[in-house]
């Protein structure tokens, strides 16, 4: 399944996305400002690669569309009196890993969390460009430079790892803006460095946010089915790698707190999520951050 965007494994500039890189790229661009401006560098206080990763971070993370404007999450999670402007609520950082992996600008999240999972819970950097080799041989849409692959899987595996580097380079051993999900993991067996992204409860992921997800899929209806949010392409459980004791969990604690507007439904085995009416995903967050 496609996104609206084209293939794209570069634009990072070799950066993670650091901690308050978005709120101040949101700052930025609220004051009228140009990532293209000469004074760029010195508005932002970082060196001109960076300029060039931040704007390219706040498209990814759906906080700016493809000519430079603010989306209205953008607004209401970065505006000072937004809903968390400096990302202090651990439910951000998923509503976040969320639009990366759903909005496709950055294809190695999409890919990484829909397709390669699916294929094999433990992968390998190998592994990974072997399926984009596949997805190229096979959609014949786009084509792709190895080093840039491998370039991209380093930045994806700094965005959600804590970096042991004793580099010299202050900057380069920054975490990256999710690490505190813990949701990629890692091993090395015989020399090779193995990534795993294994599907849990997630207790962690507040139950709204899971609520969000869903009615943020366009295509789902007043009734949902249950495999469908489990399973299809950016559904909440390939999103946030939640298995079906989570996410019947987190069914479990909304349709307690929603009782007067959402059921769950299991008749002879089809299981549905029923909404008598359907709430928009925005209003769910208003909800959420109000508390």
């Amino acid at each position: 399944m496609s996104n609206n965007y084209k293939m794209t494994f570069s634009g990072h500039e070799s950066f993670q996305c650091r901690q308050l890189w978005l709120k101040k790229g949101y700052d930025f661009v609220v004051q009228g400002k140009s990532f293209n401006s000469d004074d760029a560098v010195v508005e932002l206080g970082v060196g001109k690669n960076m300029v060039s990763s931040i704007r390219y971070w706040m498209k990814a993370f759906n906080l700016l569309t493809k000519d430079d404007k603010l989306t209205i999450f953008a607004s209401k999670l970065l505006s000072d009196d937004g809903w968390d402007p400096y990302l202090e609520d651990e439910g951000s950082l998923w509503l976040l890993h969320y639009h990366l992996v759903k909005s496709g600008f950055a294809s190695t999240y999409s890919i990484v969390f829909n397709e390669l999972r699916k294929e094999k819970i433990e992968f390998t950097r190998d592994n990974f460009i072997s399926l984009v080799k596949r997805k190229s041989d096979f959609e014949k849409t786009f084509f792709f430079n190895e080093r840039t692959l491998i370039e991209d899987f380093s930045v994806m595996t700094k965005m959600y790892q804590r970096s042991n580097s004793s580099s010299k380079d202050k900057e380069d051993s920054f975490s990256g803006l999710l690490t505190d999900l813990d949701l990629i993991k890692s091993y090395t067996k015989s020399k090779e460095d193995f990534l795993i992204i294994e599907n849990t409860e997630r207790p962690e992921i507040p139950a709204e946010i899971i609520l969000f997800a869903i009615l943020d899929n366009e295509t789902f209806d007043k009734s949902v089915n249950f495999n469908a949010i489990e399973q299809n392409y950016n559904s909440v459980g390939s999103v946030f790698a939640i298995n079906r004791p989570g996410l019947l969990q987190k069914i479990d604690a909304l349709t307690t707190k929603y009782t007067k507007n959402l059921t769950f439904n299991d008749h002879a085995g089809i299981k549905e999520l029923q909404f008598k009416v359907k709430p928009t995903a925005m209003s769910i967050l208003n909800k959420y951050y109000a508390n």
